[in-house]
């Protein structure tokens, strides 16, 4: 122990400085090691490179194909196609990703066989503690494939319903008329109801009085649902009929197909308006 000791100190510490610079500058004037890696840096620069470029190209054969021409000689809907092109692009993006990031590392000499048994242990592991996760992704996939409903689309699932604003593959978001949002997971969607699908019929309930005669009453709402004239209605409002009487009052029912998501307004445009003529009515008979 002695003798190391007076090696140790024998040694000047001037030398021990040099002796690391010389270390140093050696290695700068390697040019083996910075052939080897300028090598390495153009090949991890290739793959960043050609991996845009494959994404890119990917990006741009999605939108080709799901393109509004070809999606309607499919017959397929706008709004679904439009959410399967995000879908197929994250995809896309998440996959090429994940194989340049496998082969930068290859490029610094890792192993990547124990790399990828140990992440097959671990998301296995994490498989099991999170059943809820992999049902939502499964459930979300299920809902863009089988067109269940798209963005944009008024939906009611359990107590919420609104204007859906995103579908991920974990969680879909709902805005409601009143502003709020809800975030559903998709494992919890179980029963979907959709309004954007096919055209609805706005069904109105209008109370009268026994002013007037049956006969009357039917003509004078005819005649302001003939003149009605709004986009959302897509065919002529029809009359059906007395649909519950009382004492001093009877209930005439009026149905009217409208555009996807317009009953509201069609319904409100359809009080005012037969409101209205009965107003002139009272008039044109108090004068």
């Amino acid at each position: 122990m002695s003798a190391v000791v007076m090696v140790e100190e024998s040694i000047p510490k001037g030398n021990i400085w040099r002796n690391f610079w010389d270390e140093v500058w050696n290695l700068i004037q390697d040019t083996e090691m910075w052939t080897s890696a300028a090598t390495v840096l153009i090949r991890i620069i290739l793959i960043i490179v050609v991996t845009r470029l494959v994404l890119i190209v990917i990006n741009r054969f999605i939108d080709h194909v799901m393109n509004d021409k070809r999606s309607r000689q499919l017959k397929l809907r706008t709004k679904r196609v439009k959410t399967m092109g995000r879908l197929l692009k994250n995809t896309a993006s998440y996959i090429l990703n994940f194989i340049a990031i496998l082969l930068i590392l290859g490029e610094f000499n890792i192993e990547l066989a124990p790399l990828l048994a140990g992440a097959g242990v671990i998301g296995l592991a994490i498989g099991f503690g999170a059943q809820s996760l992999v049902k939502d992704i499964i459930t979300g996939f299920f809902i863009v494939l089988e067109d269940q409903f798209s963005v944009g689309d008024v939906i009611q699932t359990r107590d919420f319903k609104g204007t859906v604003e995103l579908i991920g593959l974990r969680a879909t978001r709902i805005r409601n008329w009143t502003g709020e949002v809800h975030i559903i997971p998709n494992g919890s969607i179980n029963e979907v109801t959709n309004f954007s699908v096919n055209p609805l019929l706005a069904v109105i309930d209008i109370t009268a009085a026994y002013d007037n005669t049956i006969e009357e009453m039917m003509a004078l709402i005819r005649s302001v649902l003939n003149q009605i004239s709004d986009p959302n209605v897509t065919a002529t409002p029809e009359v059906l009929g007395i649909q519950t009487l009382a004492v001093n009052q009877m209930t005439i029912r009026i149905t009217a197909r409208c555009k996807p998501n317009t009953t509201g307004e069609v319904t409100r445009l359809i009080n005012t308006e037969v409101k209205k003529a009965f107003e002139m009515t009272r008039t044109d008979t108090t004068v």
